[in-house]
């Protein structure tokens, strides 16, 4: 039993890693790649119903959490690299990955019948992505600090954590939207608690909140509820698209591309297998 928990917690760290070391790259959600993983659920419902089985929740998300934190530190400098590096090839193995998941996510719907409701739901969810990638890029008010900047950071940061829930939605680029992405880069390296303290606390409240939502959705209407979530993944697809390759690029973006759909079929296996 022990064994059985040590290889539960190994494979939540894995994929936590995962998440982390994808999560900086512009336009890549750790929502998505959650999903796409097969572990979004049950972060999901770690995090809304935490004290109902507070130990085990516990362990699962500091597991995870390290991971993520461990991706960070550990992808964030090579993936920075091949992204400078092979900037189209790098996002068409994202993309590949993107689409990999599909089926894996129409297979959670759990649909035995057609019915039109399911291509409304997900050309909703891939507009609303659409239009959020629209909205036109401002700075938080309140530069001069006081109340009005603390508030206005708390938003911010509950804005944050919606993109952080949602697949589909970048947080850097939610933060870019907001004007606050440089910013919040440096705070983070200089330890600028001012900053950080009410950006935290919006993300935390944004946080609880989007997961309460959510964790009634996928109970009381999971059918509706995965297609929007497969159309805010496919929405995401617009952001990370990169052009149509030319050349050389060409071949290597259909190597990525295939790359991305056959690491997530492996994923996928491997998950079966065990």
């Amino acid at each position: 039993m022990q064994n059985g928990l040590l290889k539960n917690y190994g494979k939540t760290i894995s994929k936590g890693l995962i998440v982390g070391g994808t999560m900086l790259v512009p336009g890549v959600s750790g929502g998505s790649m959650a999903m796409i993983l097969g572990i979004y659920d049950h972060l999901i419902m770690a995090v809304s119903s935490f004290f109902k089985s507070k130990r085990k929740n516990f362990f699962f998300l500091l597991a995870f959490s390290l991971g993520g934190l461990l991706g960070i530190l550990l992808f964030a400098k090579p993936l920075s690299l091949l992204l400078n590096r092979f900037p189209m090839a790098m996002m068409y193995f994202f993309m590949g990955a993107v689409v990999g998941s599909v089926p894996m996510m129409v297979k959670k719907t759990k649909t035995k019948e057609f019915s039109i409701r399911y291509p409304v739901y997900v050309i909703f969810g891939f507009i609303t992505v659409i239009l959020l990638g629209m909205l036109p890029i401002t700075g938080v008010d309140g530069a001069d600090g006081g109340l009005a900047l603390f508030l206005g950071m708390i938003l911010a940061g509950f804005i944050a954590a919606v993109a952080l829930v949602l697949p589909g939605i970048s947080v850097s680029y939610m933060l870019l939207m907001l004007g606050l992405y440089d910013t919040t880069i440096e705070a983070i390296t200089t330890f600028n608690l001012a900053f950080l303290f009410p950006l935290g606390l919006g993300l935390v409240l944004g946080i609880v909140l989007t997961t309460k939502l959510l964790e009634k959705a996928l109970y009381v209407h999971p059918k509706p509820t995965y297609y929007i979530i497969l159309g805010f993944i496919l929405g995401s697809l617009v952001e990370i698209f990169p052009g149509v390759p030319t050349g050389i690029d060409f071949f290597s973006c259909v190597v990525t591309f295939c790359a991305g759909t056959a690491s997530i079929y492996a994923l996928t296996a491997l998950e079966k297998g065990e």
